[in-house]
């Protein structure tokens, strides 16, 4: 088992990509911190689990101390913290003109600030176990959608924070830090926010091959299996490094003409 007798913290882990990621941890030997909003969710990803493997927190990651209550949770239940995964995000469809002040701090906050409060609250005990970050970003990181400017923002600094802490806190503290950036994702959120702008349900079986030349869109267990390739002692001192993962070349790549038929989605 790759990842034997390891603590991961995973937020945003009750649906998702970081459901996936859960439960890809715990087939290779870990335990994990599961953390989100949704508790009904959450006690069924605990459910499937074992109560042996896996521990809920259910909490806005944003909230005042959210950090520091994950670490001490981990601790208290399995007593170390080997790595942790900055996978919670808030995703809102926003452009330069419907973009104010309070939303951008709002996305901001979830999305950037917060993987960095868990960073700070986590680093003591992943000092102690040479342990590892996590941090799941974006493709649209790299500029973003028209209409995901203020999330596209968010991941982009999130980028920064995981090239500059991977060459610092390896140097300082022996903790790697690395990044994933999914492309498009069928995950739960994403059916329900094509829902919420009138798809049906079986929106992603019949998608243009400009945006899925495979046929359909990335599985959460995908990103999943590349996860734990960064939370596993296989990468060795592999640390600031950002891995894209997406079907086609995000940079380069000639986009479709007709761009008022580019579907909003969110890469996380």
């Amino acid at each position: 088992m790759r990842l034997q007798n390891k603590v991961i913290i995973i937020t945003g882990s009750c649906t998702g990509i970081g459901k996936a990621i859960a439960q890809r941890c715990v087939q290779e030997g870990a335990r994990v911190v599961i953390h989100g909003l949704e508790k009904e969710w959450g006690e069924a990803v605990v459910a499937e689990l074992g109560a042996d493997k896996a521990v809920l927190q259910i909490e806005d990651i944003g909230t005042e101390g959210a950090p520091q209550r994950l670490v001490d949770l981990a601790i208290r239940q399995f007593g170390q913290l080997d790595a942790v995964v900055n996978n919670a995000a808030v995703v809102t469809s926003s452009n330069i003109h419907t973009t104010d002040l309070n939303l951008l701090r709002k996305v901001l906050e979830i999305n950037t600030i917060a993987p960095y409060a868990l960073i700070r609250a986590a680093l003591p005990h992943l000092r102690r176990q040479k342990g590892c970050v996590l941090n799941i970003g974006s493709v649209n990181a790299f500029s973003g959608e028209p209409n995901l400017m203020a999330y596209s923002v968010s991941k982009g600094a999130l980028m920064t924070l995981t090239q500059n802490l991977g060459d610092t806190l390896f140097r300082e503290d022996g903790v790697r830090v690395n990044q994933i950036n999914p492309g498009w994702v069928l995950t739960e959120n994403e059916a329900i926010r094509k829902r919420e702008h009138g798809l049906d349900d079986d929106w992603y079986k019949d998608l243009p091959n400009v945006y899925a030349p495979a046929g359909r869109i990335i599985w959460p267990a995908e990103i999943a299996a590349a996860a734990v390739y960064f939370l596993s002692d296989e990468s060795g001192p592999i640390s600031g490094q950002v891995l894209t993962l997406e079907q086609y070349p995000v940079t380069g790549r000639n986009p479709p003409k007709d761009t008022s038929t580019i579907p909003v989605h969110a890469k996380n």
